[in-house]
């Protein structure tokens, strides 16, 4: 039998703590739903006592939460037999409370009900926080318990703990749902807030693409009745033109989670359709599942008549800075004509006017029947253009292979002087000066540097120049260089003349 003294080295417990711990249980629902009655009713069976109790030791009180044999809710802590229980290992038991030192002056030994014999199991929370025990009581003293009652009653204690667990696990998952709800709700309101002061139209859909949020914005730019729009109902705003692709952009966007961004025009409350750009971005959660999509309409109406507007004068300008081209070099094929000895200055000039204007003409603002069939910031797609007058039916005279480079109308005017003196000097002299000669272009860029090989192949006999260098070659020198800002190469080989160009790959671009 324990001995009536025998307690745990872990006896004192902060009260704070212990606290903390007890109002972690829900131990009114716990008592007001009789949950733990029958394990009461089964411990004074099982030990032939008249009493049975399940109390909680609190700071100043000792509560009952089931009870059977008396009428006792509550006793003070200062007369609680439990509160020395419960910071047992086992079962602690008082043979006779009158010959206990801790209970001889006991109220409840010296008075009603008379407790003579005490055994109680203790009570011990998952973190080891003592909590009270259940016990059985007796008017008569007793020698002790017998083994498979102490142990009968040690296993109802852990019994009528796991149940007080099951409670306390069921009220703090309900805790935690309601804080969630709560601070969801709250991050909610502030989102609507925010979402309600800005200037543009915000949605929200879920991970499919059904619309179910609009901002206070949407409703007033489209004068659509709350709610009309969710769902699917968005693209019925759209102009008939844009909805087709509208939708099947979104789509793409749902399909693989890429961003999402097009303009479109949205029909506004007074029935006309503006222009608008519309972004959403997917928000993803840890494992990258996308778990919601936001998104906005900018209205951009007057920034896309400005922008159109624009292109239409830049177009204008830049025809009619075609057109002065073609005007100046019809002046000096004019006034050649009127000093016969100047017709080959005359034609070198006029025929550099026209690579500069096809050039010009290549990179400048088109409109859609008008722009050329290669992209306008191909290097591939302005060599070609330059070069076309050189072909032949077959195209095969001039050919241009390698990395293609992004450039724009800054590198376009050095580039094309550049090549038309090549490609003039080739005609006269080199590659392209007989019927089966020719010249291969290579590009090859890296990330800070392109090259270009100009390679002849099949015209005449090619050696060094012993003269000065001509005014063509001081064009190439210019445009390379100064211009460009690269280096330039000449190799005069037998088969025809090869020039390599080293140029910064940012000087082809912005």
């Amino acid at each position: 039998m324990t001995t009536p003294y025998s307690v745990s080295t872990t006896a004192l417990y902060d009260e704070a703590e212990r606290s903390r711990v007890i109002s972690a249980y829900d131990v009114a629902g716990a008592r007001a739903k009789g949950q733990l009655d029958d394990i009461v009713s089964f411990a004074a069976e099982l030990c032939g006592a008249p009493v049975a109790l399940l109390s909680l030791v609190e700071e100043e009180y000792q509560r009952f939460l089931s009870r059977t044999g008396t009428d006792l809710e509550q006793t003070p802590r200062s007369m609680s037999f439990c509160a020395h229980a419960m910071h047992h290992h086992d079962v602690m038991e008082v043979p006779d409370a009158r010959t206990d030192p801790r209970f001889t002056d006991n109220a409840l030994v010296t008075g009603a009900p008379y407790v003579r014999f005490y055994a109680g199991a203790p009570l011990v929370s998952s973190e080891g926080v003592p909590l009270g025990a259940l016990c059985v009581l007796a008017p008569d003293a007793r020698e002790g318990l017998t083994r498979f009652q102490r142990d009968g009653l040690t296993l109802l204690a852990k019994a009528a703990m796991g149940r007080l667990d099951d409670r306390r696990t069921a009220r703090e998952q309900a805790l935690a749902e309601t804080e969630a709800r709560r601070t969801l709700e709250a991050s909610d309101l502030k989102f609507r807030t925010l979402a309600d002061t800005m200037p543009q139209m915000v949605w929200s859909t879920l991970p499919d693409g059904f619309h179910d949020y609009y901002n206070a914005r949407w409703y007033e730019f489209t004068g659509a009745p709350a709610g009309t729009t969710d769902g699917e109902g968005w693209n019925g705003m759209f102009h008939p033109e844009d909805q087709d692709r509208a939708w099947s952009i979104w789509r793409q966007s749902l399909d693989t989670g890429a961003p999402y961004a097009i303009e479109y025009r949205l029909r506004h409350f007074d029935g006309t359709y503006r222009w608008v750009l519309g972004r959403a971005l997917p928000v993803r959660d840890e494992s990258g599942a996308i778990l919601r999509w936001f998104g906005t309409c900018t209205d951009i109406h007057e920034q896309k008549l400005a922008y159109e507007e624009r292109e239409v004068i830049s177009q204008e300008l830049s025809h009619r800075i075609k057109n002065i081209f073609a005007v100046i070099a019809g002046l000096i094929a004019f006034a050649a004509r009127g000093k016969p000895e100047f017709a080959p200055i005359a034609t070198d000039l006029r025929h550099r006017i026209t690579a500069l204007g096809r050039a010009h003409d290549f990179v400048r603002p088109h409109s859609a029947n008008s722009r050329p069939t290669a992209a306008q910031n191909s290097l591939h797609g302005l060599l070609e253009e330059l070069f076309e007058p050189y072909q032949r039916v077959d195209g095969r005279r001039v050919t241009v292979s390698g990395d293609d480079v992004t450039i724009d109308d800054r590198s376009a005017t050095p580039l094309a002087l550049l090549f038309h003196e090549l490609a003039t000097n080739a005609t006269k002299y080199g590659g392209l000066a007989t019927e089966l000669g020719r010249v291969r272009i290579t590009v090859a860029a890296n990330d800070a540097t392109v090259t270009l090989t100009w390679c002849e192949e099949g015209g005449p006999v090619v050696t060094e120049p012993t003269t000065p260098a001509g005014f063509g070659t001081q064009l190439i020198e210019m445009s390379a260089v100064r211009q460009l800002g690269g280096t330039i190469e000449r190799r005069w080989n037998g088969s025809g003349l090869t020039v390599a160009l080293d140029i910064p790959k940012a000087a082809f671009s912005r």
